[in-house]
């Protein structure tokens, strides 16, 4: 008598150990430098490969800063930092997929003196890796051994995919521009469909462009657009579940100015990385109990986990908040402009079926003081907690991205600014699953020869039909034969 393994595909979802890295940025301005009125600081992935216990993966610092010339004028660098790093995990298996994610946390800027600046960005790395992890069960034909089964329903992983496109987004111009400044653009999925050998990630794009006009005047707008991608992903069902996620590499941005006969208009481009992953939920039949007739059999059980996706949702909030100029700096006579803002997610939970997002909003505020007819900025640093309901498990971890939207900073009295912004979050909700199967067994000792000619079995009040023949080690269809009076489960 003998067992044959057979074996089950199911989705093993674990987040990837967060850990800091330090990235250093040399700028050259090619002119003679006053001061640094405002710095944008954005980090993207561009790269990666899937070793076994290892994730390498390659990413780039891009900076923008604006500047104060030494005779008065106010221009723009930029600069573009790479750099790589690693996740190194037990978990990690090669032909799995990965999503990476790295954030700025904070960064310094240094005035070098001449023409050149440094920038120091600490980053913060996190993500989760995504592979196919292999459950044991059992199967044997010996008309000795005696089993039930059972249907379980297992969530499989069916891959990921990744595309790239760019969208280009377009806003008449008021007023002639004199200088472009500063592009800020971002992206989030907020829907993830599926479809036949197919996923469609639709989302928004944010744009936010600085300018001088012809007046000499700093103004700004954002521009608001969206888009829709189908991603070819074999296997994909319209039953199947997806996520997805998108990126901007702010290097790729480009903003040009159109002029034609009926006016003029800005135009911005931006490429945008989008990343699906597909899960697929499966019927199998699995050995729940097994005996044997003739020998005692030594079973062992495995526990497995597997992740089940619980879908994608929007959450959207308001923040409020200020920043009071301490009396040793010069007082807010007239803010010229406002950028560089980004947001930060710093804690997400959920709490009697509402999802609540922890965060930090920043934006650099550039003003000018009368007294001195000179230019100054400021960081404003917003804590904030946005909520919605969720159909989210309490148990369940999230992968959350975030973007801000409408930034506007006003003063009151001269030395309070007052910050007030929207910010638009994706959250993806993944919760893990528990089972346990019937992974081995073996034979013992073999039962001797029944020496009689009847035996009388004794059954427990409410016992099945299984139970009474695997207590007494004979198959169920002899206990119905012979018993042919008995109802099971028995009174």
């Amino acid at each position: 008598m003998a067992f044959e393994r057979n074996n089950f595909l199911v989705a093993k979802k674990v987040a990837l150990p967060k850990g800091e890295l330090s990235v250093e940025c040399n700028l050259n301005a090619g002119c003679a430098l006053a001061k640094v009125l405002s710095v944008a600081v954005d980090a993207c992935v561009q790269g990666k490969e899937v070793v076994s216990g290892m994730i390498n993966y390659s990413g780039a610092v891009d900076v923008k800063v604006i500047y104060l010339t030494e005779e008065g004028e106010i221009g723009t660098v930029s600069s573009r930092c790479p750099f790589s790093s690693k996740f190194e995990e037990a978990g990690i298996v090669a032909g799995g997929c990965a999503q990476i994610s790295v954030n700025v946390i904070d960064y310094t800027c240094d005035l070098l003196g001449g023409d050149s600046i440094r920038i120091s960005t600490d980053l913060m790395q996190s993500g989760f890796f995504v592979s196919s992890g292999s459950v044991s069960t059992l199967r044997c034909d010996e008309a000795d051994v005696c089993y039930q089964t059972e249907g379980m329903e297992i969530i499989k992983f069916l891959g990921c995919a990744n595309d790239t496109l760019t969208i280009e987004s377009d806003i008449n111009l008021r007023d002639n521009i004199k200088k472009i400044l500063l592009t800020e653009s971002k992206a989030l999925v907020r829907t993830a469909e599926s479809g036949a050998n197919y996923v469609v990630l639709t989302g928004d794009v944010v744009s936010r462009v600085l300018y001088i006009n012809e007046n000499d005047k700093f103004e700004s707008g954002y521009i608001y657009d969206s888009f829709k991608q189908e991603i070819e992903l074999a296997g994909v069902t319209r039953d199947s579940l997806v996520e997805g996620y998108a990126s901007v590499c702010q290097e790729g941005v480009a903003t040009e100015i159109v002029q034609d006969e009926r006016g003029g208009k800005l135009v911005v481009k931006t490429p945008i990385n989008l990343t699906a992953f597909a899960f697929d939920k499966e019927n199998v039949s699995v050995i729940k109990d097994l005996y044997a007739t003739k020998a005692e059999v030594n079973i062992t059980t495995e526990s497995f986990s597997m992740n089940n996706l619980c879908g994608m949702e929007v959450v959207e909030g308001k923040i409020e908040g200020s920043l009071t100029i301490d009396e040793d700096n010069p007082r807010v006579d007239k803010i010229l402009f406002s950028g560089a803002s980004r947001v930060s997610v710093t804690n997400q939970y959920i709490q009697e079926r509402e999802l609540f997002i922890e965060g930090i909003a920043q934006t650099t505020v550039v003003y000018l003081n009368d007294d001195t007819s000179s230019l100054y900025s400021v960081v404003i640093d917003v804590p904030f907690v946005i909520s919605d309901k969720t159909n989210c498990q309490g148990a369940s971890t999230q992968a959350v991205n975030a973007i801000l939207t409408d930034v506007d900073v006003v003063v009151k009295k001269g030395r309070e600014l007052i910050f007030d912004a929207k910010v638009k979050a994706t959250v993806v909700c993944c919760c893990d699953v528990a089972g346990a199967v019937i992974s081995d067994a073996s034979f013992g000792e073999e039962f001797g020869e029944r020496d009689y000619a009847m035996e009388v079995i004794f059954a427990k009040k409410n016992s099945g039909l299984w139970e009474t023949a695997k207590a007494a080690r004979v198959r169920e269809e002899q206990i119905v034969a012979q018993n042919p009076e008995v109802i099971f489960p028995v009174e």
